[in-house]
């Protein structure tokens, strides 16, 4: 893939189904994680349209925000705060369909409604989380963070987090 992004047509499974061989094309020969961040950021906003679509990177003690397409973010997350921080303590992906009844949901925008966090695993240790928001409630399922999960260990698997 150059500077080309195919959307499929069709519902969810489709349009990352033909994402996920376009953003292993995209990143295969960029060892650069902050570069592959952005432009995978880049391309499931794209396809997808979600209100927030970005990475936090694990920085000693905190997420530290990276690469990301949407609104103003929080920059730094402690550890088990709000569902970056949970998802990071818990080393799990987080569906929150309603974030507002989330406890401790850390509100950077007022128009998310719903959530979903994917821990970025590299050498058995979490490097950082893929997080995504929707305006729109509980629009996050499974189908969401078997792919995201796909999409985060084609990351840690090429890049050189933390190098």
């Amino acid at each position: 893939m150059a500077e080309n992004l195919y959307i499929a047509e069709g519902g969810k499974e489709e349009r990352y189904a033909a994402l996920l061989p376009q953003i292993e094309s995209l990143i295969s020969n960029e060892t650069d994680e902050i570069a592959n961040m952005a432009n995978v950021a880049a391309v499931i906003s794209e396809t997808f349209g979600f209100l927030w679509t970005g990475f936090y990177r694990v920085v000693g003690d905190e997420l530290v925000l990276g690469p990301f397409q949407g609104p103003l973010a929080c920059t730094r997350i402690k550890k088990g705060r709000g569902v970056c921080g949970t998802a990071w303590k818990e080393e799990r992906v987080l569906v929150v369909p309603d974030v507002e009844q989330f406890p401790g949901h850390i509100a950077c925008s007022s128009l998310s409604r719903s959530e979903i966090v994917v821990p970025l695993i590299k050498d058995s240790k979490i490097v950082g989380v893929l997080d995504i928001d929707s305006e729109q409630l509980n629009i996050f399922d499974e189908t969401d963070a078997l792919y995201l999960t796909r999409i985060a260990r084609l990351l840690t698997g090429i890049t050189h987090i933390g190098q």
